[in-house]
């Protein structure tokens, strides 16, 4: 799950520092695009309707069945996912990265859960996603296991989703520091798994690495609304990197609707923030996700429409990633930690991305120019600030 970190005495100094918005300047990017004419499908726990989502909710679907005894743990995982897309502008709401984009909520569950029990469930969504008009999935969730019937099924969806011409992206996982075990849907080849970054570029401590991580966003320090539904809080993880991932490909195909579903994550591969050495990195990918270096600065090269950039072999279509784990599905539980030298590996790739050649929203050569502090604007540097779960671990980030 998301993890909560700030209680709601904090909601109106922190519901004004979204530092991902300033962040990719997303002022600037809303000038060029919202999102607007773009359905994202959130399958996820539902979403409850809070003010901020009032008219960005157009479809909803529960694949879950009746609430489990207790009724689970609500819906404020699916929620704040949402919000983090397509949330309005509003007083003690969470604002989104395309606030113009349509949300179609599908709701797979009530609390945390294992793929074993779920993952017929979570294809059964992501194939209706695909059937009404969804162009982007957003799947903020990850599971660890064996490949069996329902991970079966769940690849087959998400490949039916990819031929259909949506764009799937999924949680990593937030393993990184101890099991790593990769998770899934995110390791299905051709989907696009996201790893998590802080606010100075580096990358989360927690953000599961490995092959199946193609681009990574922020996820630590990230608003959402607290549990009691009273004010925002802090969460962190690779759920809210995923949905703003979500949210930077709403905007770009929305600027560019005649491309395709490759097109669009081809041309945030080339634009994102690259790692230093190896492209693409285990711990970032093709980099950190930068919408305004298509949006703004016009750059990118479409390519291909039919041709997946993630399988540029057909060969390499057909084969797995890598072999999955033969721990038990569901959460994945362990003590194991990274070592010293990937730790500090993983530290300085995302410092390379932050400061790298590749240059930055308008134009500069740091990933994100200037945050918003508060207090004006600053280049911000220093001190890396990881964000650790303070829950059980679970399948669902």
């Amino acid at each position: 799950m998301v993890a909560w970190v700030a209680p709601p005495a904090a909601a109106d100094e922190f519901g004004d520092r979204q530092w991902h918005l300033d962040a990719m300047s997303a002022e600037e990017l809303w000038s060029v695009s919202t999102g607007k004419g773009i359905t994202v499908a959130v399958i996820d726990s539902g979403v409850d309707p809070v003010p901020e989502l009032r008219g960005r909710v157009v479809h909803e679907k529960n694949f879950a069945g009746a609430p489990p005894p207790g009724g689970g743990d609500g819906r404020n995982h699916g929620t704040a996912m949402a919000a983090l897309i397509a949330g309005a502008e509003h007083p003690g709401g969470v604002r989104g990265l395309a606030p113009g984009a349509r949300v179609m909520s599908l709701q797979t569950g009530y609390r945390r859960f294992s793929i074993g029990g779920s993952g017929d469930i979570w294809a059964q969504a992501v194939r209706y996603a695909a059937d009404n008009g969804a162009r982007i999935i957003n799947i903020s969730q990850s599971a660890t296991g064996s490949i069996d019937r329902r991970m079966r099924q769940l690849k087959a969806a998400v490949d039916y989703a990819r031929e259909k011409g949506s764009l799937v992206f999924a949680s990593s996982g937030n393993d990184g520091d101890t099991t790593n075990l990769p998770g899934y849907p995110a390791s299905f080849p051709g989907v696009v798994g996201v790893g998590a970054v802080d606010r100075s570029g580096k990358v989360a401590k927690f953000s599961t690495y490995g092959p199946q991580v193609a681009l990574a966003a922020p996820g630590v320090d990230i608003p959402a609304r607290c549990k009691s539904g009273q004010g925002l809080c802090k969460s962190g993880g690779t759920s809210p990197a995923t949905a703003l991932a979500s949210a930077s490909a709403a905007l770009i195909w929305s600027k560019h609707p005649t491309w395709t579903n490759n097109q669009v994550l081809r041309v945030m591969m080339q634009t994102a923030s690259k790692p230093e050495g190896k492209v693409p990195s285990k711990y970032i990918g093709y980099g950190i996700i930068r919408p305004g270096q298509v949006l703004i600065d016009g750059k990118g090269d479409p390519g291909d429409p039919d041709v997946n950039p993630l399988l540029p072999k057909e060969k390499e279509q057909a084969k797995p990633t890598h072999q999955p784990s033969a721990a038990p599905s569901g959460s994945s539980p362990g003590s194991g930690k990274g070592s010293d030298s990937e730790d500090a590996q993983r530290a300085a790739e995302g410092v390379a991305a932050s400061g790298g050649s590749g240059g930055g929203d308008g134009g500069s050569g740091l990933l994100w120019p200037v945050l918003g502090t508060g207090a004006g604007m600053a280049v911000i540097g220093g001190a890396v600030f990881y964000l650790r779960r303070r829950q059980p671990r679970s399948s669902m980030y």
